[in-house]
């Protein structure tokens, strides 16, 4: 009884001191002598100016990833599960599915990706393709893609970043404008180039990262594997010529959101910056570190942490998606998932994933009932209480109780040695972040950032357990709010200054690829010679130097997935439909996918109810049928395709309404501009069903 007395008495009486101790933290710092436009300017507390290199002599990423590699050189660095088998199994219904059985991780050392490395770069050489060139890597995330990036890297040569879900006519925008002539993709990318090769106006090569591929492609360019580049380069050695701080190294394609993706231009020195300030946030990161990889390379946040694992020599175990946990669409049944064979100590995620690995366990715990689920809710609501800065909640030797009887299974899903996660790319809810922390038994760093500012910009920090907020600015930034007039926030505002949020520092990127007019609207020199983004979005500070983001200033919303919609071009597609008189589309950061209000037509619709034979009392008892919304849902479907909507920006579910937006309903402006907020709040009932039910 002693010792079960102290192991809750002594945490008790910490908890005030550690409570008051966060609460009194200064996290962010105001800073009153920063240049350009006036506004409420915060800094990290712990670095007076924004930090551009962690280490003296190192200026750019081959020299860092070089020196890296030497200090780390016989650990195990890249790591690839051998596919075993592959199986289709089909359902009761008739559809078919693709299962892997995948093997262990099998390694290479840092000494022999480095080699791996310079084999490339010299065997890049060897097919003829010029420094002063740009290379594209089109392909999901494996070693095959770091490989690539860090031997083009060693020859100055500038990569070109693509998601491997792009589009055809947003890859023939990409590759086109910046005058691609080698691209590095896999098999599965290489049919999607076929399938445009008329399109491509200055590619000369293809190297595959997988050893087979179609025998007509060697007919449109010259093909060639990987490997064998590797094995040229092998034979025909060549020096590297390292690149300067500020000439650009990756070319990096956002969504395109508000029409084609638009090319972002990184230098060396703002990647390095980026990996210089992340190191300083995560604890004791180290050579103990593994690290899961699986989200897209082409995504700054992924390529950052990759760049700062390789640094610190931690080893990096690639996966996927759909093959990450035990019971991931693709993994066999009754094998393994990417986490359960790496066990990995820090992941990066996307508040999706999270939020699945949160609705898998509720599910499961709810369908057992009876005594485990209430056990499960008593130990939640225990520890949520001590995380939540109680001093009767669960700490000490009763902690340590539950997460042996209750939480020990829930973290093996993860592997079971997760010590930390990094969440970005979207809004995380605070419920989620709370499930994590508690069942995961790992605190969530979330962070604030964009591909212009080479995902440097906020990040919470290990001890901040508040959620809600996106932490400090990271040491490469300065982070400033400005007044907004016209949406209402100023940096006067109380109790919290509030404004848009504008970041500075040596993490800012050159601006658009060949767009110069969008670079100047939205990037900015002051007079101090700092960089500016001006990122859109509404945020307010906190006393103790965290952001909170709040609003954003256009019509545009990021996706759970980290997709952005563009609210105004997703209406004017779907417009075209004859059931439409009017319609708004609404997204929430919270969920994967968008919904619409949709006015419809009544004569057009009655027309088509009159022709199936269709009975109703009034026009509103018409738009409550269920085949009628399955009608308009379809004629809206037709049009997103006709459009050439990507899938998330199709709304997911629409809610029919009989009665018309006028100015006189104060729904519309009088050019019949849409009133958003007004909608959301007149409809906030029917938007919320939507999203639940």
């Amino acid at each position: 009884m002693i010792p079960y007395a102290a192991g809750v008495i002594v945490p008790l009486a910490l908890t005030l001191l550690v409570r008051n101790a966060k609460r009194d933290k200064k996290r962010g710092v105001t800073v009153d002598d920063v240049g350009g436009e006036p506004g409420h300017t915060v800094r990290n507390h712990r670095f007076k100016d924004p930090v551009s290199s962690h280490w003296e002599d190192i200026s750019t990423l081959p020299e860092l990833f070089d020196i890296s590699c030497k200090n780390h050189s016989d650990r195990f660095f890249l790591g690839t599960r051998r596919l075993i088998a592959r199986e289709v199994e089909t359902s009761e219904d008739g559809k078919v599915f693709e299962k892997l059985h995948l093997g262990e991780y099998e390694w290479k050392t840092f000494d022999e990706t480095l080699d791996a490395v310079c084999s490339f770069a010299s065997g890049l050489v060897g097919i003829g393709h010029k420094s002063e060139e740009r290379v594209a890597i089109f392909a999901d995330t494996r070693e095959e893609w770091f490989i690539a990036l860090q031997g083009c890297f060693r020859r100055n040569v500038t990569v070109v970043t693509i998601y491997s879900s792009l589009g055809e006519e947003a890859l023939c925008h990409s590759l086109n404008e910046t005058e691609v002539t080698t691209v590095i993709c896999g098999n599965k990318e290489l049919k999607k180039l076929m399938d445009i090769s008329q399109q491509l106006e200055t590619v000369k090569r293809v190297i595959c990262m997988d050893d087979e591929f179609p025998s007509e492609a060697s007919s449109t360019w010259t093909t060639t594997s990987l490997s064998d580049v590797q094995k040229l380069g092998r034979e025909s050695p060549v020096d590297p010529s390292f690149p300067l701080s500020a000439d650009v190294a990756v070319i990096m394609y956002t969504s395109g959101s508000t029409g084609l993706p638009k090319g972002v231009m990184m230098t060396h020195g703002n990647v390095l910056a980026t990996v210089s300030a992340v190191m300083t946030i995560v604890p004791d990161l180290g050579k103990r570190d593994t690290y899961m990889a699986y989200l897209p390379l082409a995504h700054i946040l992924e390529l950052a942490a990759e760049s700062v694992m390789a640094t610190i020599g931690s080893a990096i175990g690639y996966g996927s998606p759909l093959t990450l946990t035990d019971t991931s669409n693709k993994i066999k049944k009754g094998t393994k998932g990417d986490v359960t064979a790496l066990k990995p100590t820090i992941m990066t995620a996307v508040p999706a994933i999270l939020d699945r690995v949160r609705d898998g366990v509720r599910k499961k715990v709810d369908a057992k009932g009876g005594v485990a689920k209430k056990l499960f809710d008593f130990a939640y609501a225990r520890r949520l209480s001590a995380i939540n800065g109680s001093w009767f909640g669960a700490w000490g030797l009763e902690k340590l109780l539950w997460d042996l009887l209750v939480f020990g299974k829930i973290r093996a899903v993860l592997g079971g040695q997760l010590r930390y996660l990094l969440s970005g790319g979207a809004p995380l809810s605070g419920d989620t972040q709370r499930f994590i922390n508690i069942c995961v038994g790992a605190p969530i760093g979330q962070g604030y950032g964009l591909t212009e500012t080479c995902a440097g910009g906020t990040f919470s920090e290990f001890d901040d357990t508040s959620v809600g907020r996106v932490g400090a600015p990271l040491p490469c930034s300065f982070v400033k709010l400005i007044d907004w007039p016209e949406g209402g926030y100023l940096i006067s505002d109380k109790p919290m200054p509030r404004g848009e949020i504008v970041i500075g520092g040596s993490n800012i990127t050159l601006g658009y690829f060949k767009n110069e007019e969008k670079t100047k609207e939205v990037y900015k020199v002051d007079e101090k010679g700092m960089r500016w983004f001006y990122t859109g979005d509404i945020g307010q500070f906190h006393p103790d130097g965290c952001l909170e983001i709040i609003d954003r200033k256009k019509d545009i919303v990021k996706l759970q997935h980290g997709e952005y919609v563009s609210l105004g071009k997703v209406e004017a597609a779907l417009s075209i439909s004859p059931y439409v008189e009017n319609i708004m589309v609404h997204a929430d950061p919270f969920y994967s996918y968008c919904v619409a209000l949709v006015v419809a037509a009544q004569q057009t619709l009655e027309g088509w109810a009159s022709k199936q034979g269709i009975e109703f009392t009034n026009f509103e008892d018409l738009c409550a049928k269920d085949q009628t919304v399955k009608e308009v849902y379809a004629s809206l479907v037709k049009a997103a395709k006709q459009s050439r909507l990507e899938k998330f920006e199709i709304p997911a579910k629409i809610k029919l309404l009989a009665a018309p937006w006028t100015p006189e309903s104060g729904l519309v402006t009088a050019a019949l501009k849409l009133k958003r907020d007004v909608i959301r709040k007149e409809f906030s009932e029917d938007l919320t069903k939507l999203y639940v039910s």
